[in-house]
């Protein structure tokens, strides 16, 4: 994209730019209307002279009806004055009242005390030809002498119609007569009143207000054009003139602001100054302040008000225009950088591209892989330069700019190329190193070939004659035949389709000719071997031609699982106190563990605020704090990535950073770099627009549930990268970039803050949603907490798998880890007729148990001494069981926090004891689930078949037998204080017996059969039985199958075979008890059979009844 290009995208960019231009105009116009309003059309200085010379003033004072007060005083200059310059000064002192008060009346008052008629009559003539106010009255002080007193009086006697006619004219004798029309307080002190004007303040004060609004215009004025200016400049297309056009606009900015800040000092000194003239008017003459005076100073309150706003307009303004160019800058030199990349990145494409992958020898292998070391180095620091400009990228996106799709568009072209480049010399580089292993190989072929036929040229043929002499020969031969070379077992034909990508003709003839020479020089081998065999006259073992290998090499642990890569099991992580460096290798280091508590009645951080019990204000804080957070988390894993990951590839850190860390810096930070594009470029956007709908937040974690799984892997890899640091957290580089950043902590806390951000989610979701019930999205929320609970849990229990050790097979074909802990284990076994338990019965064997939905896996944890003197813990795998074929016993007698599981009809039982009883509580429920499910299976099933027939389930009637206490727990049988008759005859005993059998109900039976027996053979001869089938039959022996729907046969009970599913278990309705049931094939064996095979009775042999229990106690 060109500068042009650059330009439109800037222009079109610049809406909220225009935005502040029209508040500027706005704000100008008010300005502007202000100023008409207030300014006078006639200037002091047009009038200044005369007004000097008082020929007329405006005291301030008010006479009836709030009338204005005009004084003409006695004074020569008026008959001087001329006519158009009279108008003026009328027009002057009318319309500053006028300005403020439209149509307001005026009183003049002229003073004639030492004049003459023919002065009073001039003056009221032109007073009447020139005022151009709403004239009220004219008040005439006539002259105090007898004479012109009398000629006054005579002459406005005769002339005193036409004066009224023209303007109200009243004759006054004296001042006296003056207080009966104007009050004592609205006159000045030359009348006899006490108003107080002084007419040098009052002309410098007009003077002073006058320049004031012109200034103010003036600013105004500089301020609009400056504006428009801006609008409608043109962007240049190259940095030099930007960067010129910003310095020349920022300078004239600097010169208005400090116009406007000399203008506002002035208009603060002129309030100030009315202000003073106010107080102290107000304080001689203890009444209310000058009209004029009060009205000037609301004036000038104004004209700084509107100045002011207009100077926050354009402020705004010119930021926005100024962030513009800026970033227009910005995106010019990211540009240039992105463009400078790209033909970098091609330059290294195109290298890449020319060499050669194909070779035919050994030294064009060696000189290929050279130039490719050479290219893959040049390679990776235009790679690295290109991370650079894509972090650069993510932080101008991050600051809001303007052309962040643009931006963005860059960063991923970058990425593809970079990844591009890299597979691609990655697979040239594999090719070549194949075509160079092929080739030593030929070429130790070769080798091999000339030593035997050296070795076959100098045996010398005087030496062959003895026994002894031809034994030697053949020893040598044999020892040289046992090196011969690997690759010559296989033929031709194998190795060329084996290296079919790499093979050139050239090459392919290589290949042929070695094989050959070898077959040849086989052959030679093989007659000189017989003719030595018949010269030492004894049979020789055949030698073979070719080093044997081995077959089945001995299986060997995979180095994860290995004890001395233990280091990598490791899922306990150091966690420092803030502001202190914790020991590494301190016995009291604390850790954190990734699991959290995922049961519901736990508490939670409240994040209330006092005096804000409003559930959508509680949300609301809850939802800024979630935001606020997001965005430090993603600051800090940019910082981390910048400040240090970044900085490895620096080349003036190059000596500080040891090579073997440079090389698994990848382990070291893990999959940060993906966690940090998914959190900036996603998830931060996706939170901040719920701010104003916290009920959607829900959603947004829901979306995204997919892309927290990658937290799995940064969790599963942080054990190595906790090794890793432990092992170079001293190294200078590390403290160096520490220091830039100028982070209090180090760099492991930092990369502890993915594992603490994952476990502060569910915290939050938590708050919010107890402030969410029974609003919309509720549910979400509440799938988007259980959603990350079962993150956190799953990442536990990912990282306790992955420790087990010794498991034949593929343990993720287990399936997910539905549960995992330590108890204490006690196991007892039957052997046949004696029960042969445990030697060390009342010592527990402490036992990892990890339960998923069809195994139950038995591991031994063992703690082991890694770096540091840290503990790793690991899990000996000893045994599993199925659990289609497992039981329960919830309740075992002594400890409530015992429970038994098990195994084909207690042939195996586990004592089980859980460190409390919560922990036991869950299990139970979780074992529940499972076999409940399993049974739920087996009765679908016969219901898809549609051969399931309606059951009427009665109380299990009040007998024990063999089989039910095959189902109690092995506790107090162990402890040998009582025999079965009298547990049995106890009803506390039956009380607190509750068992739970699993799917294959007929296991207990086949071990109550085998007890009964006291023979395996009794097993042999039920497998043998004939097989059954459907129909009716009378029992001939008890049964009694417990648990959650318990089924009873009795002796003589006529019973009927329904069907039989898949696991061998016949569904069976008791016709005698109205019940039915699913009972093993094994136990149904002997109910209908007896004791021989050919004992079954079906209802029409009911004479061949024979009575017979299945278990005696």
């Amino acid at each position: 994209m060109g500068p042009a290009s650059l330009r439109d995208l800037a222009m079109s960019e610049s809406g909220q730019e225009a935005e502040g231009y029209g508040c500027l105009l706005q704000a100008g116009c008010q300005l502007e209307n202000t100023l008409q309003q207030v300014s006078v059309p006639v200037s002091m200085k047009e009038v200044g002279g005369y007004i000097e010379k008082q020929v007329a003033y405006l005291s301030g004072g008010r006479g009836e009806d709030s009338s204005v007060i005009i004084t003409l005083p006695e004074s020569s200059a008026f008959r001087d004055i001329p006519e158009e310059a009279l108008a003026k000064v009328f027009t002057y002192l009318t319309l500053i009242p006028r300005t403020r008060q439209p149509g307001v009346k005026f009183i003049i008052i002229l003073d004639r005390r030492l004049d003459t008629w023919a002065s009073i009559k001039t003056a009221l003539a032109r007073i009447a030809a020139s005022f151009p106010g709403n004239l009220h009255l004219v008040l005439v002080l006539r002259p105090t002498s007898f004479f012109h007193r009398t000629v006054t009086d005579i002459g406005f006697r005769f002339s005193q119609e036409d004066f009224m006619l023209k303007m109200p004219v009243v004759m006054l004798s004296s001042v006296t007569d003056l207080l009966k029309y104007i009050n004592e307080n609205q006159l000045t002190s030359e009348f006899g009143g006490t108003l107080d004007y002084c007419h040098s303040d009052w002309i410098v004060l007009r003077t002073a207000i006058e320049s004031f609004a012109v200034t103010v215009k003036d600013v105004a004025h500089m301020l609009q054009a400056f504006g428009t200016e801006l609008a409608e400049v043109a962007v240049p297309g190259q940095g030099d003139a930007i960067r010129n056009l910003l310095e020349s606009h920022n300078e004239k900015y600097r010169k208005l602001k400090e116009a406007i800040g000399s203008l506002s000092q002035e208009g603060q000194h002129l309030l100030s100054s009315l202000e003073t003239t106010t107080s102290s008017s107000t304080a001689r003459d203890d009444h209310e302040p000058h009209w004029d005076i009060q009205l000037d100073w609301e004036t000038v309150q104004r004209l700084l008000g509107q100045l002011r706003d207009m100077e926050l307009a354009f402020d705004g303004y010119f930021e926005k225009h100024r962030l513009k160019l800026q970033q227009y800058l910005q995106l010019l030199a990211y540009e240039q950088s992105f463009h400078e990349m790209e033909s970098c990145l091609a330059h290294t494409w195109s290298q890449q591209s020319q060499l050669s992958s194909s070779v035919d020898t050994l030294d064009q292998a060696e000189q290929a892989l050279k130039q490719l070391d050479s290219l893959e180095s040049i390679a990776q620091e235009a790679i690295s330069s290109a991370q650079t400009v894509i972090l650069h990228g993510h932080q101008l996106s991050a600051g809001h700019h303007y052309a962040t799709a643009l931006i963005m568009q860059r960063c991923n072209e970058l990425r593809h190329r970079c990844d591009t480049l890299h597979a691609a010399l990655g697979e040239r580089r594999g090719r070549l190193l194949r075509a160079q292993r092929l080739l030593v190989s030929l070429q130790q072929a070769q080798t091999w070939c000339d030593d035997g036929a050296y070795l076959l040229a100098n045996q010398l043929v005087e030496k062959f004659q003895s026994k002894e002499g031809a034994r030697t020969a053949l020893k040598a031969i044999e020892g040289f035949l046992e090196g011969s070379p690997p690759v010559m077992t296989s033929g031709p034909d194998i190795l060329a389709l084996e290296y079919e990508d790499i093979m050139t003709p050239q090459l392919q003839m290589k290949l042929n000719q070695t094989f050959e020479k070898h077959t040849a020089v086989q052959q030679m081998i093989q007659n000189r071997q017989v003719g030595l065999r018949k010269l030492a006259d004894k049979h020789v073992r055949p030698v073979q031609l070719v080093a044997p290998r081995a077959e089945n090499p001995p299986r060997s642990k995979s180095p994860i699982f290995s004890p001395k890569h233990a280091d990598g099991l490791k899922f306990t992580f150091d966690l420092p106190l803030p502001g202190k460096r914790a020991s590494r290798k301190g016995p009291n280091a604390r850790k954190i563990e990734v699991i959290h508590d995922y049961q519901e009645n736990r508490s939670c951080v409240s994040y209330g605020v006092e005096g804000e019990d409003s559930p959508r204000v509680l949300k609301r804080h809850v939802m800024r704090e979630l935001i606020e957070t997001e965005r430090i988390y993603v600051e800090e894993l940019l910082s981390v990535l910048l400040g240090y990951k970044a900085e490895m590839d620096d080349p003036l850190l190059a000596a500080l950073l040891p090579p073997v860390l440079r090389a698994k810096r990848a382990v070291l930070f893990g999959n940060m770099p993906d966690i940090y594009d998914f959190h900036s470029s996603v998830f931060l956007g996706d939170l901040e627009g719920c701010l104003d709908a916290p009920e959607g937040v829900g959603v947004c974690f829901l979306a995204r549930k997919e892309n927290f799984q990658m937290y799995e892997c940064y969790c599963q890899n942080k054990p190595r990268s906790d090794a890793l640091w432990r092992q170079f957290s001293d190294c200078a580089f590390f403290q160096e970039c520490q220091k830039k950043l100028g982070h209090k902590l180090a760099l492991d806390s930092y990369l502890l803050k993915p594992v603490q951000r994952l476990t502060k989610y569910q915290l939050l979701l938590k708050e919010l949603l107890k402030h969410s019930t029974d609003c919309d999205g509720s549910s979400e929320l509440q799938g988007a907490l259980s959603a990350m609970l079962d993150l956190l849990k799953s990442v536990n229990d990912s990282m306790h798998q992955i420790a087990i050790t010794g498991y034949e097979g593929d343990i993720c074909e287990l399936g997910r880890v539905l549960m995992q802990g330590s108890f204490s284990v006690w196991m007892s076994h039957k052997r046949g007729p004696t029960r042969v338990k445990e030697l060390a019965r009342f010592k527990p064997m402490q036992r990892h148990l990890f339960l998923y939905e069809s195994v139950l896996l038995f591991c031994k944890k063992r703690e082991e001494h890694g770096d540091g003197g840290d503990k790793t813990p690991s899990y000996a795998f000893k045994n599993r069981i199925k659990l289609t074929a497992v039981g329960i016993t919830e309740n075992v007698r002594g400890d409530p926090r015992k429970f038994e599981i098990w195994y084909s009809g207690r042939g195996e039982v586990y004592v089980v004891q859980a460190p409390n009883i919560e922990v036991k509580t869950s299990w139970l429920s979780e074992l529940r689930r499972i076999l409940t499910n399993q049974q739920k299976l087996l009765r679908d099933e016969v219901h898809q078949n549609g051969q399931l027939v309606d059951r009427m389930h009665l109380s299990t009637p009040p007998c024990e037998s063999k089989q039910e206490r095959a189902s109690v727990s092995s506790e107090d049988t162990e402890s040998g204080r009582g025999s079965p008759d009298a547990r049995r005859r106890d009803p506390k005993h039956q009380l607190n017996r509750r068992s739970w059998p699993g799917a294959h109900h007929h296991s207990a039976n086949i071990c109550e059969a085998l007890d009964e027996a006291n023979t395996r053979d009794a097993f042999h001869q039920l497998e043998t039985q004939p097989k059954l089938s459907q129909g009716r039959y009378r029992a001939l022996a008890d049964f009694l199958q417990n648990g959650p729907e318990s089924f009873l046969i009795k002796s003589g009970d006529v019973i009927q075979l329904v069907c039989e599913d898949r696991k061998g278990r016949w569904l069976v309705k008791n016709l005698s008890r109205h019940q039915d049931g699913f009972v093993a094939s094994s136990s149904l064996q002997l109910v209908i059979r007896g004791n021989g095979p050919d004992g079954s009775c079906r209802l029409r042999e009911t004479g061949n009844v024979r009575a017979r229990k299945l278990s005696s106690p």
